[in-house]
């Protein structure tokens, strides 16, 4: 069998993305208290430092689309060869244990009226909000009832991306096992992809609906898919570095405009008004993730820290906001010391809780809730043997 090892330049890509959100979330909390700490910046540094958040969680549907769909043709064969059932178990496996025990926790700190966890009752009730996570659709509930506790409401990212995956198999089966399957079945992530910035940018909705909308999230899910098709499809030929490095040159270059466009430039007003910012970030994503995978690039001790973070980043995107709300909260009654050392220091400290579910809950029950793997297909088993462990955050 062949050793298989880790997809570097994907932990960077994760590690970034997760660092951006927690950066987020802590000037969202300086600036509610009314202490921002960006004013003295130049601002197209605070804003690409603080304000990319939201496009961290955009890589990360990309991110996901693609591990997914390598782990699934790896395991299975090909994505003709789905099973269902298995793929739910993996699913439930790798996402449910570490739900449950956030949700335990933060149904705790709800009836204990603990600031900063208690949810509004004009919003939802306890069980309306768990029914909600629990059935992946507090999207579309912080939509019609407004924002929940920042504990719950990073949960709509996770809405979004495992309603894409409960079709996800049942398409593989519909339309690959047909006649010119894959034609349709592209066509189907393609239209996905369109859909998109259609959601984004003319579906009526309240500006959560537009942020947070199935359609406008899955379209990135969808660009992964597809990212991990074409990869499949092309490393079985010579690979061209020179190519490989310019499209991660070029991915690179897309995703970096989007980071630091901060919606005003004149010559950006069209992409943004059209919602197509979303869906030049995942795919400039895509090309980076295509080529690094197809080169084969290794990180460097340079790296480590962010890949270390890239590697435990669904149960930190989980236990972030632990850190920063607490963190942020003793900031505002103290006021002691330099700021940016405190966001600095909350920042650290908010990977130490994820790393820690991750190494003895999360991890130990995914192997255990998996079960014994079927002996993977001969023809297959090496053609994939970079692909990383299928992750969501």
């Amino acid at each position: 069998m062949a050793e298989t090892r880790r997809l570097d330049g994907v932990d960077v890509l994760r590690g970034l993305s997760i660092l951006a959100v927690i950066l987020l979330h802590i000037w969202i909390r300086m600036r509610i208290a009314g202490l921002p700490f960006d004013s003295r910046m130049p601002a197209w540094l605070a804003w690409l430092l603080f304000r990319n958040g939201n496009n961290g969680v955009t890589v990360f549907f990309a991110i996901s689309g693609f591990l997914i769909a390598t782990t699934s043709i790896r395991r299975f064969g090909s994505l003709a060869g789905m099973r269902p059932a298995r793929f739910y178990r993996i699913r439930f496996a790798r996402i449910m244990p570490s739900l449950l025990l956030i949700l335990a926790i933060l149904s705790t700190l709800h009836l204990a009226h603990a600031d900063g966890f208690t949810i509004n009752p004009s919003r939802a009730s306890l069980p309306r909000a768990l029914f909600a996570a629990l059935t992946f659709h507090l999207n579309w509930l912080e939509a019609a009832r407004g924002w929940l506790p920042p504990n719950w409401d990073v949960l709509w990212s996770l809405s979004i991306e495992e309603m894409f995956y409960l079709f996800f198999p049942l398409a593989c089966v519909l339309l690959l096992r047909r006649r010119r399957g894959i034609a349709m079945f592209i066509a189907v992530l393609a239209i996905v992809i369109v859909l998109g910035p259609f959601q984004r940018a003319v579906w009526p909705g309240n500006e959560i609906w537009k942020e947070k909308a199935y359609l406008g999230g899955m379209d990135g899910i969808a660009s992964g898919c597809l990212c991990a098709l074409f990869t499949e499809r092309i490393r079985r030929k010579p690979v061209n570095p020179r190519l490989c490095w310019i499209a991660a040159a070029a991915g690179s270059a897309m995703m970096l405009l989007i980071a630091l466009w901060p919606g005003h430039w004149p010559g950006m007003k069209f992409i943004g008004r059209t919602g197509l910012d979303d869906t030049i970030l995942p795919l400039g994503a895509c090309l980076v993730i295509a080529a690094t995978t197809l080169l084969g690039v290794q990180g460097s001790r340079f790296t480590a820290p962010i890949r270390w973070m890239g590697r435990h980043s669904y149960e930190i995107y989980l236990t972030h906001e632990f850190i920063v709300v607490w963190g942020c909260m003793l900031y505002v009654r103290f006021q002691k010391g330099p700021q940016l050392l405190w966001v600095a220091a909350i920042t650290l400290l908010a990977m130490l809780p994820g790393a820690a579910l991750a190494r003895w809950f999360s991890e130990p029950l995914n192997e255990k809730l998996r079960g014994r793997p079927p002996a993977p297909k001969a023809a297959d088993e090496t053609s994939l043997s970079l692909s990383a462990s299928p992750a969501s955050f």
